[in-house]
């Protein structure tokens, strides 16, 4: 195979995208009584939960500013982000600042988590709808958020973890990885050196989870970058370390970096080697890099989201390299996910799907899938081939 058909793959994200995934959410999630949006979506878009998660209110506040801003002036997308918006800002943070994980069908709080997670997505929120308004305002709140993440990410106590006498310092990939993201995205239309300090920091912390005499991506480590004992030390989440891969490449673009693309471009290769299943393929959601049955009881399925960051990463590692083995392993994840993940009779895709390949959950969304990781990929995917 001779690199990837353009024309060809842009007129099928095109469409998953503008047929089959954003209309699903636009009918089914949007409150318009209560603001905001139904997370919790049955096959056929019922709502089966009121409940409303806020990192995932934030996301998809995100996604229709962005459709809005960089796709096509679609007054829909506008309301939509609009309603979102309305309500995260009414309803999504209480008197101390922290942004609540889950709230009732009015707003109403539920729960709140000692993680930073709700607050990157409410931030991004703020910042593209900023964008979508021309607000300022907005995009000083949101930047203001940021860096109260920031400052939790440096003192997790401040969260109300408590620190207790057998912990082990450690890091976790996800909190340099998110902070790159936010970064990156604050700077793409500000002065690039007041980011570049937070950049260079979240590479560097990504960059100690790398482990090149093994090829492996650790999901945590210890703060200088060596290896944690016990389970916790051996976890590998292949979806998760690919999706950084890309964040990597496209950082790495903006700056004019080519080791961190480099870097990114590795990262996907080394983690795509590891998680793909030579028995029945697709990525698996969990390893342990001992060789042992991972903790994780689903550590075999296949999930919607690193299968959607895996078909961009290798697209963005293709761009970058000509490299047609990444065009191979592209083709070879559209097809197993296109496969399996779309319903064609109802919508959008499935999330979960046991080792063989076969639905496991019937839901379109839940507290943990939203409107955003697959048209998210797909919106960028639309855009990378666009411009190539």
């Amino acid at each position: 195979m001779a690199g990837i058909d353009k024309d060809k793959y842009l007129r099928l994200f095109r469409k998953e995208l503008l047929g089959n995934v954003i209309p699903f959410w636009l009918k089914h999630s949007l409150d318009s009584e209560n603001g905001g949006y139904f997370n919790c979506l049955g096959r056929d878009g019922e709502v089966y939960d009121t409940t409303k998660h806020m990192w995932l209110q934030g996301r998809q506040v995100w996604m229709f500013s962005k459709l809005y801003n960089t796709l096509e002036k679609r007054p829909e997308w506008r309301d939509a982000a609009m309603l979102g918006y309305d309500f995260i800002r009414r309803c999504g943070r209480g008197a101390e600042g922290r942004v609540y994980f889950s709230v009732d069908r009015e707003g109403k709080p539920l729960t709140i988590q000692r993680k930073p997670f709700a607050e990157c997505f409410y931030s991004l929120a703020l910042l593209e709808f900023s964008r979508l308004t021309g607000d300022r305002s907005i995009r000083a709140e949101a930047e203001s958020v940021f860096r109260q993440v920031q400052a939790w990410n440096a003192d997790p106590a401040a969260l109300g973890r408590p620190i207790l006498a057998g912990q082990r310092p450690a890091s976790a990939l996800a909190e340099p990885m998110i902070t790159l993201a936010l970064a990156d995205d604050f700077a793409s239309d500000s002065d690039l050196k007041d980011w570049l300090p937070v950049i260079h920091e979240s590479i560097r912390g990504i960059r100690r989870h790398m482990q090149p005499e093994e090829h492996l991506v650790y999901e945590n480590v210890a703060p200088d970058g060596s290896l944690l004992p016990g389970s916790e030390g051996r976890l590998l989440n292949p979806g998760h370390a690919i999706e950084t891969g890309w964040f990597l490449i496209e950082v790495g673009r903006r700056l004019r970096d080519s080791q961190v693309v480099a870097d990114g471009v590795t990262m996907i290769d080394w983690m795509f080697e590891k998680g793909w299943d030579s028995a029945h393929g697709g990525l698996f959601y969990f390893l342990d890099a001992g060789g042992f049955s991972p903790t994780q009881l689903e550590w075999p399925m296949k999930l919607w989201w690193p299968h959607c960051e895996a078909i961009y990463a290798f697209l963005a590692a293709w761009r970058e390299t000509s490299d047609n083995r990444h065009a191979q392993n592209f083709e070879r994840l559209v097809d197993y996910t296109f496969a399996r993940f779309p319903d064609r009779g109802h919508g959008e895709w499935f999330g979960y799907l046991d080792r063989e390949g076969r639905p496991t959950h019937m839901f379109k969304g839940g507290p943990y899938k939203g409107c955003f990781h697959v048209p998210r990929f797909l919106w960028l995917a639309v855009k990378a081939l666009e411009q190539m």
